[in-house]
């Protein structure tokens, strides 16, 4: 493909700047620092998917990519698996650009690889969903595509998904028999986007969550202790506040913080806030989180005999461990 075709297609494929900005999402501005942070989350996002976009091949695009600075080069990959599952999506053969991203230096990304996947299901219809999702086949991973999928309805369709807190009844990815599970990854999206409509706000983000029903807040209070860990950017007490008022949910508070945690320690872009942030909300070292979340990975089949999605079953052995409970054992493989 000619270099000036590919321009092209970065340019109409990707966003506008301007939809990273806070003042133009209409979300509360704690503080200068905090605006920038999010903001600057974004923009990285929105530079890695135009690397995606543009290249040729996705070992191309991981030039750019690991130009990116180290705090913000995991958004960088998410936005660059948005762009690939798009490609995938409208190609008109059987591409398989995540899937040659994986076997990259997107595997060190993998997590924000599948999570950016997510975000192109926000943007084609339906039918394509397959398309746009084929190559990404971990049985356990793939629920991650549902939690960018929820980040990305609940950043752009703010009013509807967070204000109203719409729900989504038969929800027929992956399946419709799994819909009920598939809306609680969702709410982890939708949490996680929370923390960013509330300007990382701690008292904000919990009273925005604590206004949904109560069956919906775990979830919601997950993807809120993932965005606090691997976005960074909070004080100490910050970071207290946010677990005292979500006391209820201290496993999910834990576990989402230790994912947060393994992807950056996967990546090698462990921060100083990720060392405060793991210890303060999940009780341990970002090393040690990694390990546990490593450990606690379940097998290769999607649902246990009970029908618990494997991904929960994940999630559960992670927070059991963390709070010294005793559990099942696990099998562990390269994760």
């Amino acid at each position: 493909m000619s270099r000036p075709w590919a321009a092209l297609r970065r340019r109409v494929l990707t966003p506008s700047a301007s939809e990273t900005k806070l003042s133009r999402r209409g979300f509360f501005e704690k503080s200068p620092e905090a605006k920038d942070l999010l903001e600057g989350a974004g923009a990285s996002f929105l530079a890695g998917f135009a690397h995606a976009a543009e290249a040729r091949e996705p070992r191309e695009a991981e030039r750019g990519l690991e130009e990116l600075p180290d705090h913000f080069r995991g958004f960088a990959y998410e936005g660059a698996g948005m762009a690939f599952a798009l490609r995938d999506a409208t190609a008109p053969m059987r591409s398989r650009h995540n899937l040659r991203f994986l076997q990259g230096r997107g595997n060190e990304h993998i997590y924000m690889v599948y999570i950016g996947a997510g975000w192109a299901l926000g943007r084609v219809p339906a039918p394509l969903w397959q398309r746009a999702t084929r190559g990404l086949a971990d049985p356990v991973l793939r629920w991650l595509i549902l939690d960018g999928y929820g980040f990305h309805q609940a950043y752009f369709h703010t009013e509807k998904y967070v204000h109203r807190q719409f729900v989504r009844s038969g929800f027929p990815w992956p399946s419709s028999a799994q819909s009920p599970y598939a809306n609680r990854v969702i709410d982890q999206g939708i949490g996680r986007a929370m923390w960013f409509v509330h300007g990382a706000d701690p008292k904000r983000a919990s009273q925005g969550i604590d206004a949904f029903p109560k069956a919906r807040q775990g979830d919601l209070y997950a993807g809120a202790s993932l965005a606090a860990t691997y976005a960074g950017g909070l004080a100490e007490s910050e970071l207290l506040e946010f677990k005292q008022r979500g006391h209820r949910f201290l496993p999910e508070i834990a576990q989402a913080s230790a994912f947060a945690a393994t992807a950056r320690v996967r990546s090698g872009l462990v921060t100083a806030h990720t060392e405060l942030a793991t210890r303060t909300l999940a009780g341990t070292t970002p090393e040690h989180a990694a390990k546990v979340c490593t450990a606690a990975f379940p097998d290769a089949s999607e649902n246990t005999p009970s029908g618990e999605p494997a991904f929960e079953v994940w999630r559960r052995r992670t927070a059991a461990a963390l709070l010294g409970e005793q559990d099942e054992p696990v099998a562990s493989d390269h994760r």
